[in-house]
């Protein structure tokens, strides 16, 4: 994928043309314009180029070359620089990514690094709406960050349905071992996806209230309805956490459960085998006058006596449900 992925300058919500990186400073100069330009994991010198065409600040380049950064939001006199944290199921198994947005009322700067979708159908959504895009750098940052917290519900849905695959395991005859695996894998998962989805509810009352330049009156409902998005999602989140913990106790029960049934069926057939063993050593003894040794039916009495005996004494824990 290259580096710059697309830029162009718009006016009155529409494309007026597309631009290289050089020409950015330029094309600001013209009145009514903006421009938005998105990159994907640009070098040092790349984003050197953007930093002197739009006059970013050295603190705000330097984190978005070499990303990892926590979700926030920073000013930098009239310009923002937002972190988001993106994130993708890949093979049952979540990665994140960042997005970092230089945000001013001319431009809008966006940098993606590690596991995200593309933002081209973002854009397509904005051009098609060019009475919104009208708005300029305020509407594109929140259909940025609408498209990252859209992303983050179906794993939300997928999480929830992992979550009652396991409760099912739990009471069916399935290896414990791994379902108390796959349940610590979830807690972690969405621990991690709570940090990094939370901020974002505070980034968006942030923008609502101490940056009119951008978020004029009009798109104030916008932010407000991606902060309740992510509110709904972070309740969901904590009731999965909860359950995770509980069918993780529920979880080590039913081993404990099953551990006990086995110590009760061994414990029973001990008792069982505890029969023969008693009257087999009887009759290993060296006793000289024993009344059945010299009568034909002796021993067949005896072994039916053992038998019946260990009988008795099966349907008795048969019946307290031992065996």
């Amino acid at each position: 994928m290259p580096m710059v992925v697309n830029s162009a300058v718009y006016r009155n919500g529409h494309r007026v043309r597309n631009i290289a990186i050089s020409e950015l400073g330029e094309a600001l100069a013209e009145p009514d314009t903006f421009a938005w330009v998105g990159l994907h994991e640009p070098d040092e010198a790349l984003m050197k180029q953007v930093q002197e065409e739009l006059g970013l600040h050295d603190l705000a380049v330097e984190d978005a070359h070499r990303a990892h950064q926590r979700p926030k939001l920073e000013t930098y006199g009239d310009s923002l620089f937002v972190v988001l944290h993106t994130a993708q199921l890949v093979q049952g198994t979540i990665e994140f990514g960042e997005t970092l947005l230089f945000v001013a009322p001319r431009y809008v700067v966006s940098v993606r690094h590690g596991a995200s979708l593309s933002y081209a159908q973002v854009r397509t959504r904005c051009e098609g709406t060019p009475e919104l895009l009208a708005k300029g750098a305020g509407y594109v940052l929140y259909a940025i960050m609408d498209f990252v917290v859209d992303n983050y519900l179906p794993i939300v849905n997928s999480y929830e349905d992992e979550l009652t695959s396991i409760e099912d395991a739990i009471f069916a005859s399935t290896s414990r071992r791994n379902t108390t695996e796959r349940l610590y894998a979830l807690k972690r998962e969405l621990i991690a996806l709570r940090r990094a989805a939370s901020p974002v509810a505070e980034v968006c009352n942030t923008l609502v209230h101490l940056a009119p330049a951008l978020v004029s009156e009009e798109l104030r409902p916008y932010y407000r309805d991606i902060a309740d998005h992510i509110v709904r999602m972070l309740e969901s989140v904590d009731q999965m956490r909860e359950l995770v913990t509980t069918a993780l106790q529920v979880n080590l029960s039913m081993v404990s459960i099953g551990q006990n049934e086995v110590v009760k069926k061994l414990a029973g057939w001990a008792a069982i085998l505890a029969v023969p063993t008693l009257i087999a050593s009887l009759y290993g003894m060296n006793f000289k006058h024993m009344p059945e040794l010299d009568w034909t039916f002796g021993y067949p009495l005896m072994l039916g006596v053992t038998f019946f005996i260990c009988m008795l004494v099966y349907r008795r824990l048969r019946r307290v449900q031992w065996l």
